[in-house]
């Protein structure tokens, strides 16, 4: 594989099609993403920080990858598995191409980093390094280095005395070769994560002055003579450790918790996947470190710049309005407003779609926090995937809990990076009284699922929340993501049949209207592409519109290339892994993949088909989910498929979020037949669907959003499906 780039005021990424007819190289597609995420980090349009916060998270994403899914591949390279990937790549084969991708991706890095802090010190932001700095800032950094960061960190000498020292996933050290007389040591300084990366020197916070960072390694090299007195610092040297941090669970595990308690230990010591090192690094003590954590296949990068490029997100937190995207504050439904805040009413009236960001998570929290209070509820069913370090959502569940409600909390341990916080979580709920469940030992329980039973004077009410992110206050705010509330009995029973399958192992034979993973969901969505194709094939129009974070599924891609060569019409959204191959002649001629890229990420899942009817149409089938179109979400997870019946409701998640989607031009990158992702030009008027949403008032607020006087009805342009 090779990577072509042109670099204007974007990078735009290639990932080279190596030949194979059907399919692109899922990790490679992965790091195309990733350049992508990169690429907004040279957008001038964006404010300076909002390019440094870009920058940061593909980092962050970058770290990821390494210790999971190139961890996988070492793994299965040590182990001898010649498993080849979707388009024929052995694990061996993938890892050289991803070395190769990795190298000019994190060049790019750098360069990016250079360009923005020279960028960042025009504007009054400056990070200092080992050049000097003035006086007074000097000094102030020392005395801070004496009084909070040396009593903290601890100088070992590496010789056949002392034992080289464990470094941590992530771990950040300085090494220094030191000299006295005609002794010579080398010296490593390990950096308890407890502390900042960066430190702030005092001035300018009221924002009439410069703002200057030093970063912690750079703070210890300054003043490491106070390490050691004596000594004669000769060298030294930044490095970064990456190790395996994948978890795997045997399936004759009988106790989860205690299981993932030991999981999450022997994490943070599994095995080096790569050793960062500075450019310059200690000749003397470089060896010694290659010796200790890069024996034969650990990847070992000198990097002419920054470590951790993740870390940059502390600068992110200056005090600069004018260096950000103006403030936004989510608009709270109109619907649940008019009924004086009552959810209960407003879902028993009419379903309720909120699109977050747009409209806050709040009514999320109120909608339990509600049922919580409320003397008439008698039972609460939640699943919970990722709930966040703050959970406004665990604090109503206990608080149900202890108002005597029956609550039952399905807490997924699998969710990877949350476990720790999910055991947490978990400990908290159970002591409230709620009863938790941790569901299957092989399937994550990923749908994302809210039942509140009622009692009212018809009976037992049943009212259900379905969305497609988690319940995270925190991404809440930066996720797109639809929440839908119904009272929907027959949602209700399905509802209640999904939760009664993670809890008891009861396998629903049939549901009403509920699609569930990994039962039926795969063959509900094969259902629909085939209609499209038999109404092709009775003259009638066909065509799917389609929104997903990843698409990798072999036999997915495969329907949807059967649907494209009836002549259905395939328009795709997808954020990021996309293993399909658009607009190759034979193939898939009649597919389009786009990706959207901006200050909100794309995520939530909607899967529409024309049903005989041109698009965007009343008729049209629309379903939200929890489900990417990958196998793991297909065939080894628990997930949800909603079909949107409601009028209004269906016409604002077609007509609305997902045709703003597809008419984005500002925000889009567009998949070609090569693999190589270009920024899509508008041949119009400009739209950005961040924008517009941002802009617009909400779509759940009035019956009438669809209507003159409401939210603009969007049209497709003239060409389009």
């Amino acid at each position: 594989m090779s990577t072509a780039r042109t670099i204007a005021n974007d990078i735009i990424p290639t990932v080279v099609d190596d030949g194979h007819e059907r399919y692109f190289n899922r990790e490679l597609s992965w790091l195309a993403f990733n350049e992508r995420v990169l690429a907004e980090a040279c957008n001038p349009d964006y404010p300076l920080l909002e390019r440094l916060r870009f920058l940061s998270i593909s980092g962050s994403n970058l770290d990821e990858f390494m210790q999971i899914r190139v961890a996988g591949l070492i793994g299965q390279v040590q182990r001898g598995i010649e498993r080849t990937s979707i388009e024929g790549r052995t694990p061996s084969q993938q890892l050289t191409c991803i070395r190769k991708a990795l190298a000019t991706i994190t060049e790019d890095q750098q360069a990016i980093w250079r360009d923005l802090r020279s960028l960042l010190a025009d504007a009054g932001i400056h990070i200092a390094d080992e050049r000097r700095i003035d006086r007074e800032a000097h000094e102030w950094l020392r005395q801070f280095f004496l009084d909070e960061i040396l009593p903290i960190i601890t100088p070992q000498a590496l010789d056949p005395a002392h034992p080289f020292p464990f470094v941590a996933n992530e771990g950040l050290g300085v090494l220094f070769t030191v000299k006295r007389k005609k002794e010579q040591l080398v010296e490593m300084i390990l950096i308890p994560s407890a502390l900042p990366r960066f430190i702030r020197v005092p001035g300018g916070e009221d924002g009439t002055g410069d703002a200057t960072y030093i970063s912690i390694e750079s703070l210890i090299g300054r003043f490491a003579e106070h390490l050691f007195p004596g000594f004669d610092i000769k060298g030294d040297g930044v490095f970064r450790v990456l190790r395996d941090s994948d978890i795997e669970i045997e399936e004759e595990a009988e106790d989860l918790v205690r299981t993932f308690r030991s999981a999450i230990q022997r994490r943070r010591r599994g095995q080096v996947i790569q050793l960062e090192l500075d450019a310059d690094f200690d000749p003397t003590a470089e060896q010694m470190l290659r010796e200790q954590l890069a024996p034969s296949g650990v990847s070992v990068v000198k990097t002419d710049g920054m470590l951790g490029i993740e870390g940059l997100s502390a600068i992110i937190e200056e005090d600069r309005p004018d260096l950000k995207f103006d403030s936004y504050t989510p608009r709270y439904p109109e619907r649940i407003l008019e009924h004086d805040g009552d959810a209960f009413a407003a879902i028993r009236e009419k379903d309720i779609v909120i699109h977050h960001p747009y409209e806050s998570f709040d009514v999320v929290v109120d909608f339990i926090r509600q049922a919580a209070h409320d003397r008439n509820v008698v039972a609460i069913k939640q699943a919970l995937y990722r709930a966040g370090t703050q959970s406004a959502v665990i604090e109503a569940l206990v608080e149900a809990a202890e108002n005597g409600k029956s609550v039952t909390a399905v807490v997924e341990l699998k969710a990877r990076f949350d476990e720790e916080q999910n055991l947490y979580w978990a400990n908290k709920l159970e002591r409230a009284g709620v009863q938790v469940i941790y569901g299957f030992v092989d399937w994550k329980t990923h749908a994302k699922c809210a039942m509140v039973v009622r009692r009212e004077d018809e009976g037992f009410r049943t009212y259900c929340h379905f969305g497609t992110g988690n319940y995270h206050p925190v991404t809440a705010k930066v996720y797109t993501d639809l929440s839908f509330f119904t009272a929907s009995p027959k949602l209700g029973r399905d509802a209640a049949k999904l939760f009664n399958f993670v809890t008891g192992y009861v396998e629903p034979r049939e549901t009403e209207m509920l699609g569930i993973s990994p039962i039926d969901l795969r063959e509900k969505l094969y259902t629909a592409i085939d209609r499209e194709i038999e109404n092709v094939r009775r003259g009638k129009p066909a065509a799917i519109w389609a929104k997903m974070n990843q698409l990798t599924d072999s036999g997915m891609i495969e329907r949807l290339y059967a649907a494209s060569d009836a002549g259905v019409e395939i328009q795709l959204i997808v954020r990021g892994i996309c293993c399909i191959k658009p607009g190759v002649e034979g193939l898939s001629d009649h597919i389009n993949v786009r990706s959207i890229i901006g200050r909100f990420l794309e995520h939530s899942r909607i899967y529409a088909f024309a049903n005989g009817e041109p698009m965007p149409s009343p008729r049209a089938s629309v379903y939200i989910s929890s489900a990417d179109l990958m196998s793991r979400n297909l065939d080894r997870r628990v997930e949800a498929l909603v079909p949107i019946t409601n009028r209004t409701v269906h016409d604002q998640v077609l007509q609305q979020v997902l045709l703003a989607n597809l008419l984005d031009t500002e925000r889009s990158w567009e998949l070609q037949p090569d693999g190589s992702y270009r920024r899509l030009e508008g041949d119009g008027k400009p739209f950005n669907c961040h924008r517009y949403f941002m802009t617009n008032p909400s779509l759940s607020g009035r019956g009438g959003a669809l209507e003159v006087g409401g939210v603009p009805k969007l049209a497709l342009r003239k060409g389009a499906t």
